[in-house]
């Protein structure tokens, strides 16, 4: 048969009218529009057409994500009168049947366990802050806390996936893809959502990280979040060969376009035009990414302010303060995902050690962003995928205990722009096990952030598998507007 004549007969009808009717339509708007549409299209990562729905508090994110499940007991809800608790069973009162792990399903009791640790109160609003987090007790007054947070998961990879995409099922893209597609980005030489993902303690006890975390799901695929690497070159291959030149790459990659261009003519795939913009990317990259891992222009106090680890490729000190200069440079969207929180057994010493890794360089990404003015226009993150429970996991001693998983509630903080800075919301009961007063579901946290960003998360969809999806799903979510601005 012959080709032309086969290629024609295996069309789709998308195809037959993209290449015929709707290409001369196309080409007449893009004429009458002239100029404006020749504006438009210089921008590499453009908005949804009417997005966003309402003026926008923050124009973008940087998202702390505790990979493991952080204890709430050990840093935020403090419960003083756990001490006269210590090792009795938790009451069945308190527990009501509720499901646990199989990791202390099978145990013969479970003794509570009440935090080692101090808890003073900070700030003008009096926050009462672990003395594990000296460094964020100097930023409370900016923080809005959320003592209630609960999630449908109760184990890691389900959790991990619903925190990051509103759904335990996999395939559904991140928030950061969904804030992407939705909103773009000023920055045509960077990714719209950039991901970091810093070493960690090598005592803690990690969890693996998957890339659905960040993924763009069923989203087109240049929405996917870009991975930049915790050693070596932030990404692979970022310097080109030695002998090439990057007039050299520029003709390469203007020779590939026009064959990609004749695919997606010929096969109508949008994968296709995803392909090209990645490409165009990478090679603004080559110069962009230098230059933002480069802090040779960063004053010394501001390296003092985040800490000695500033330096070290791949840590998390390193990686919050390329947050920030990834905003600057107008990327939308900034993950960083730290791995280790999932103490199951000598939690005192582990979480420690975790938050030695964290806590300067959290306070000091706020209070940077604050100084040059761009924490009005940035909403900064801070939670895991779930809390801990009040109970141990194993042997309970007064200097030592672990804590199982704990999705009934948990804590999360937002600060930046749309938020009321000060102020805790929701409240648990005596054991730190249910919320009994505001309790916040996962996805009423991310419509809040969506919010923030300008986004009415009801009108904010894609239809796919007749399924109009949200990244706050299809049941009824609420903003929580009592911590905004």
């Amino acid at each position: 048969m012959d080709p032309l004549f086969e290629h024609q007969l295996l069309q789709t009808r998308r195809q037959f009218f993209g290449q015929s009717g709707l290409r001369l339509g196309g080409v007449a708007l893009a004429s009458m529009l002239g100029e404006r549409a020749l504006a438009a299209s210089a921008r590499v990562h453009p908005p949804l057409p009417g997005f966003p729905h309402f003026a926008p508090k923050a124009k973008s994110i940087i998202y702390l994500h505790m990979n493991g499940g952080p204890s709430q007991l050990d840093m935020w809800d403090y419960k003083p009168q756990l001490a006269a608790q210590f090792d009795k069973d938790l009451p069945d009162s308190v527990r009501q049947g509720q499901r646990i792990t199989g990791m202390t399903s099978d145990q013969a009791r479970f003794p509570v366990a009440p935090s080692m640790f101090k808890f003073a109160q900070h700030g003008r609003c009096g926050r009462w802050v672990s003395e594990l987090l000296p460094h964020t007790a100097q930023i409370v007054d900016d923080i809005a806390l959320v003592k209630t947070v609960h999630t449908n998961a109760i184990n890691h990879d389900p959790a991990c996936t619903f925190v990051m995409t509103g759904s335990e099922v996999p395939g559904k893209p991140s928030i950061g893809s969904w804030l992407a597609y939705g909103l773009g980005s000023e920055s045509n030489d960077l990714p719209a959502f950039v991901v970091l993902t810093p070493t960690f303690p090598a005592a803690s006890q990690a969890q693996a990280l998957f890339t659905r975390m960040w993924s763009n799901g069923f989203l087109p695929g240049k929405f996917a979040g870009v991975a930049l690497r915790s050693g070596g070159d932030p990404v692979l291959y970022i310097q080109n060969p030695a002998g090439v030149e990057a007039s050299d790459r520029r003709t390469m990659l203007d020779a590939l376009g026009k064959l990609n261009a004749r695919g997606f003519e010929k096969f109508g795939d949008p994968e296709i035009q995803t392909r090209i913009a990645q490409y165009e990317m990478a090679f603004r990259m080559q110069r962009s990414v230098p230059e933002l891992t480069d802090l040779g222009s960063e004053s010394p106090a501001t390296l003092e302010m985040y800490g000695p680890d500033v330096n070290r490729p791949g840590s998390f000190t390193q990686s919050a303060l390329l947050a920030r200069r990834l905003i600057e440079r107008g990327t939308r969207v900034v993950q960083i995902l730290h791995r280790g929180w999932d103490q199951h057994n000598n939690l005192p010493k582990l979480l420690r050690g975790q938050i030695e890794e964290t806590d300067q360089a959290t306070a000091a990404l706020v209070k940077d962003l604050k100084q040059r003015g761009l924490l009005d226009s940035t909403l900064v993150v801070w939670g895991g995928e779930f809390g801990r429970t009040v109970y141990s996991q194993g042997k309970l001693t007064a200097d030592n205990y672990g804590r199982d998983h704990h999705p009934r509630n948990f804590c999360m903080w937002m600060a930046g722009g749309g938020i009321k800075g000060g102020v805790s919301y929701g409240e648990t009961d005596d054991f730190s096990y249910s919320p009994i007063e505001n309790p916040v579901h996962l996805n009423d946290f991310n419509a809040t952030i969506l919010h923030c960003l300008g986004i009415d998360h009801e009108r904010f969809s894609f239809k796919f598998q007749g399924l109009d999806q949200r990244l706050t799903g299809v049941e009824k979510q609420r903003v929580i507007k009592p911590v905004l601005a």
